[in-house]
């Protein structure tokens, strides 16, 4: 009997182990691969028409997922923007960072419904994404389709490199 309960609790311990295992990595990874799209979202009461407790069901923190490509000629942004407008949002660029701030409103169609999952957040936010190089801020565009916005900055200068000479 006591050789079962310490098989027993040695497979629990394994097992245990393993799930932490899982768990760990699988947190690592969602960290790594978006830690810098975990973006805050924060609320005004005087605005918000639902009350005090449905402010706390709504999570503060949200996934803004963006992208950044280069081409040979521009640095491309793109972010999902889902439940949004282009009026929503503004683009800002400072030095070699663009900033995107905006405000996801909440609306409700009725004010007679319990919600049972939240997991969409609302209020203003703000998300900085780093750009590789210099850009011409005078010749960039933006659009909005599907949700998603698009960013594209022309590269200032030419070629990003040089062979110099040695003499």
């Amino acid at each position: 009997m006591m050789n079962t309960l310490k098989q027993t609790g040695k497979n629990m311990g394994r097992e245990i182990t393993r799930a932490w295992e899982g768990l760990s990595s699988g947190w690592h990874e969602l960290l790594s691969r978006s830690g810098d799209a975990l973006t805050h979202f924060t609320r005004h009461k005087e605005s918000d028409e639902l009350g005090d407790t449905a402010l706390v069901t709504f999570p503060r923190w949200s996934l803004l997922a963006g992208e950044l490509e280069e081409t040979s000629k521009d640095v491309v942004v793109r972010f999902e923007l889902p439940g949004m407008d282009k009026s929503d949002c503004t683009i800002q660029i400072e030095g070699n960072v663009l900033h995107l701030t905006g405000e996801k409103r909440f609306e409700r169609d009725t004010s007679d419904s319990t919600y049972h999952v939240m997991e969409r957040a609302y209020g203003a936010f703000q998300r900085s994404i780093a750009l590789p190089r210099n850009v011409n801020v005078e010749r960039a565009e933006a659009s909005f389709k599907n949700g998603v916005l698009t960013v594209r900055l022309p590269k200032e200068g030419g070629d990003t490199g040089k062979a110099i000479a040695v003499t």
